[in-house]
């Protein structure tokens, strides 16, 4: 019988490459890019024949708790989530997660997985999974190399060696990104690119990893150790996984243990590493363009647009990306993608807001947007989810005016409980202590109108609230 695998899904990047769709407070993992599901959920999908896979684990930040909790309820799928109290790179992240399998199970097969790929063909992948598991759980750390499409220069390559078992061999070496003309030599020597995903012994990893870095392994496994819970997440101890040193894990292990193996694999991988790469996954026209929400092209060919509401018209361009957002509008060549992370980091100094969140802004509990803001004004609009409440709190410099326009309003103000329908609305004056919940089956939906001398998030008190903020 087969062994089961744990798969340990990687979540915490940030994700700016997919600017500006993708902001740092909700990254380009949690998007629906390519269909109906984000590519968190649609990792999770891959890996949920009980058959061969086990309960997964999955590793974020406590920033993205909500959102990992809330698309895997959409998807009707369960986990253990793993929150890090502070970014170290993938090697501290999955040395945590192995640690974690292994407190499940001593001889457990993780298999660590981005979660922000594409993979087309997932009976494909799959069957490679059924293929690597014994040869992991003997002791090889197990790498998916694809097979090349073309000469990238964004990837490391592979070199395979001698055959271990069925399709899985030996690795030769790793390399690392090379320029055109390196990266054509590599393809036509039958290198395969480093998809950075991997299934190991939890036990092979710890030990590989404590050979060249054991002081970061012992911080990973006390942090576990140290875990604490909050309203259902494991929480790594912060002190002990502080003291791991930020390394990536192709850095921390890959390079230098000689346990590498790789199954070569073809199954439409991606990790949807740039906007030229969304357009090489998404349907086309003739011309070569691609849009996701309305666009019109005229003389124009290979170009990609991706508008959140705005109409997008385009004539005689040719390769320009196109990303229209509610707050802001990329307009770049595809051809340098490394050019939007120079963008980004320059954005982060002179605009950092349009970095870092939408206009519309997540919550635990649902969601708002800012609708118009003046000197002394702002107008939103607040979307409650069925049950769902927000804190009981209360604010120094603004009052609130709420008018219900879906849904009913269950409103504390000081101490008073009423009910607002849809078409009433109810005041909230300065320093009052207030609260909002959904107490229907359906969203809530209200227009939410401030008026105060500062009007900034900082100025919420929070006294209860059910997500520990």
């Amino acid at each position: 019988m087969t062994k089961q695998i744990i798969p340990l899904i990687m979540c915490g990047g940030a994700g700016t490459r997919l600017w500006p769709a993708s902001r740092e407070n909700r990254p380009k993992q949690f998007l629906s890019l390519f269909g109906q599901h984000s590519t968190f959920q649609d990792t999770l999908m891959r890996v949920s024949d009980e058959a061969l896979f086990a309960r997964p684990i999955v590793i974020t930040n406590a920033l993205y708790r909500f959102m990992v909790r809330e698309q895997l309820a959409e998807i009707e799928r369960e986990a253990d989530i793993l929150l890090e109290p502070c970014r170290r790179d993938s090697g501290p992240a999955i040395a945590a997660g192995a640690a974690f399998a292994a407190s499940r199970d001593p001889q457990a097969v993780v298999l660590a997985l981005a979660a922000d790929h594409v993979v087309s063909d997932a009976d494909t992948f799959v069957e490679a999974c059924r293929q690597a598991v014994e040869v992991a759980a003997s002791g090889r750390i197990v790498t998916f190399g694809i097979k090349p499409e073309r000469a990238a220069t964004e990837y490391g390559y592979i070199q395979p060696g001698d055959k271990i078992a069925g399709d899985v061999l030996a690795v030769a070496k790793f390399v690392e990104k090379p320029d055109e003309a390196t990266a054509t030599t590599y393809v036509r020597d039958g290198f395969l690119w480093n998809s950075g995903n991997f299934m190991f012994a939890a036990g092979t990893l710890l030990s590989e990893y404590e050979a060249s870095d054991a002081a970061s392994v012992a911080a990973a496994r006390e942090a576990v150790a140290k875990a604490g819970s909050d309203l259902g997440f494991v929480t790594l101890d912060e002190e002990s996984f502080a003291r791991a040193t930020p390394m990536s894990i192709d850095y921390a292990v890959m390079e230098k243990t000689a346990r590498a193996a790789v199954i070569p694999l073809s199954c439409g991988w991606s990790d949807v590493g740039s906007w030229h790469a969304v357009w090489e996954l998404s349907p086309k026209d003739d011309d070569g363009n691609a849009a996701r929400g309305t666009a019109v092209f005229e003389g124009a060919t290979n170009c990609n647009v991706a508008s959140d509401k705005a109409l997008v018209a385009l004539e005689g361009v040719d390769d320009v990306v196109v990303v229209a957002t509610q707050d802001a509008i990329l307009v770049s060549r595809q051809k340098d993608p490394n050019a939007l992370k120079r963008l980004v980091a320059k954005l982060k100094k002179a605009q950092p807001q349009v970095t870092e969140d939408h206009l519309k802004v997540h919550r635990p509990w649902g969601s708002y947007q800012s609708l118009d803001t003046g000197d002394r004004h702002q107008v939103k609009r607040i979307i409650v989810k069925a049950g769902g409440r927000l804190s009981l709190q209360k604010h120094h410099h603004r009052s609130e005016h709420w008018i219900v326009v879906r849904g009913a309003a269950k409103v504390t103000l000081d101490g008073a409980e009423s009910i607002v329908h849809e078409n009433e609305s109810i005041y909230i004056p300065i320093g009052a202590t207030h609260r909002l919940e959904n107490p229907g089956k359906i969203p809530l939906e209200l227009i939410e109108v401030q008026t105060g001398s500062y009007l900034g998030e900082d100025d919420i008190i929070r006294i209860e609230d059910d997500y520990r903020r």
